[in-house]
């Protein structure tokens, strides 16, 4: 049954009437432009086929009414005319009620709603199941009730509910690459204007997502670290941002900076300049340039930014010496576990899977989790 089905069997049932709408909103894996967002640089995502659904109706009245599947159809209620304040047991509660917050401050014309919700984007893995949520929240209220807001709009209310109400830090490229991606295309994503740029992949290319299942502990600690030194960066050289500091002045001053700190400009300096040259070489279908890249951006992550752990940089290296050339792979995401990322022709994904199967469990302990995925579309009926 698919996610659509299900959702909308479950609100008949719950609701004893039809859902009139149900939306979806995916999941997302960044291809190169790693810890660049919050230096206001550039990110090449795109969004994959897993992805949150939301069959859902508009009330008559102010109250919303939402079912959670995915957590043994737990409830959650509220009103839009009390004030939404967190809930004290429902975690996946609080990014629904800080979304239609948020959502109030921005245009208010919008009444109550019921909703089922469920979702097959992993968990955990880093591949934005939150921001997958967020949107599709948005998007049921949007297309509800009319109201005169675009996807960076959408994108930019779940970035606000996740920062300001379920308290946590996050960027802007989740929620805008959920909101805006296309089929068979990355989003070259400007951090600093939001401006987007759709990136043609080649065609017979798979995106190959490989969950390292090494439990992520440092992140949240050494996420602010490496913020705070970026920080310290774009001061010392008297710029809003990294973004604005070039490799050529870098170069010139590196040895006045504290070594640490050179290291994690480097990176973010470097790796923005990847970023711009990979969407050059996807639009191109030039492959073995991506790969360079994302292996460029890989060394960069493991030396200067020192993100990567040796489960992560196993899993690359096994992919490495499956593909050769012909193709790339990566660490994606915030850093210290989570996901490996690959964009490898079709054929070689068999090979792919098997030489990661026989080989990562029995050098770390641990057994992976792989997704085959297809760039697809940004959130929206379906």
């Amino acid at each position: 049954m698919s996610l659509k089905e299900k959702t909308q069997s479950l609100f008949a049932e719950t609701f004893g009437y039809p859902a009139t709408h149900t939306i979806q909103a995916p999941g997302r894996v960044n291809l190169i432009g790693e810890h660049t967002d919050y230096n206001d640089g550039f990110v090449l995502p795109c969004a994959i086929d897993y992805q949150t659904v939301i069959s859902c109706a508009a009330r008559d009245d102010r109250k919303v009414r939402v079912i959670a599947a995915d957590y043994d159809n737990q409830v959650d209620e509220f009103s839009l005319d009390a004030p939404i304040i967190a809930h004290d047991s429902q975690q996946w509660s609080n990014y629904v009620r800080g979304v239609v917050k948020h959502l109030q401050k921005r245009n208010n014309a919008f009444g109550g709603a019921d909703l089922v919700i469920s979702g097959n984007v992993p968990q955990g893995a880093g591949l934005s199941s939150s921001a997958s949520l967020e949107v599709a929240v948005g998007t049921v209220f949007q297309q509800l009730y009319h109201l005169p807001l675009d996807g960076a709009q959408i994108a930019l209310n779940g970035q606000e509910a996740e920062n300001q109400f379920v308290g946590c830090n996050c960027g802007i490229m989740d929620q805008l690459i959920s909101a805006l991606g296309k089929k068979d295309h990355a989003l070259l994503i400007d951090c600093r204007t939001l401006g987007t740029k759709a990136v043609s992949m080649p065609e017979g290319v798979a995106v190959v997502i490989i969950n390292s299942n090494f439990k992520r502990t440092l992140v949240g600690s050494e996420y602010n670290t490496r913020r705070e030194q970026c920080e310290t960066g774009a001061r010392f050289f008297q710029q809003p941002a990294l973004r604005d500091v070039s490799l050529e002045a870098f170069n010139a001053v590196a040895h006045e900076l504290d070594p640490i700190v050179a290291k994690r400009v480097r990176h973010v300096i470097t790796e923005n300049a990847r970023t711009v040259e990979a969407a050059q070489a996807l639009e191109k279908g030039d492959l073995l340039r991506m790969g360079q890249l994302m292996a460029e951006s890989h060394a960069s992550m493991r030396d200067d930014f020192e993100i990567t752990v040796p489960q992560i940089d196993t899993l690359v290296e096994i992919v490495k010496a499956t593909i050769g050339d012909k193709g790339g792979v990566r660490m994606t995401g915030g850093g210290f576990g989570g996901c490996i990322v690959a964009l490898i022709p079709q054929d070689l994904v068999p090979a792919v899977q098997q030489a990661v199967a026989e080989q990562y469990e029995a050098k770390t302990g641990i057994k992976e989790t792989f997704y085959v995925c297809k760039p697809s579309q940004g959130a929206g009926q379906c």
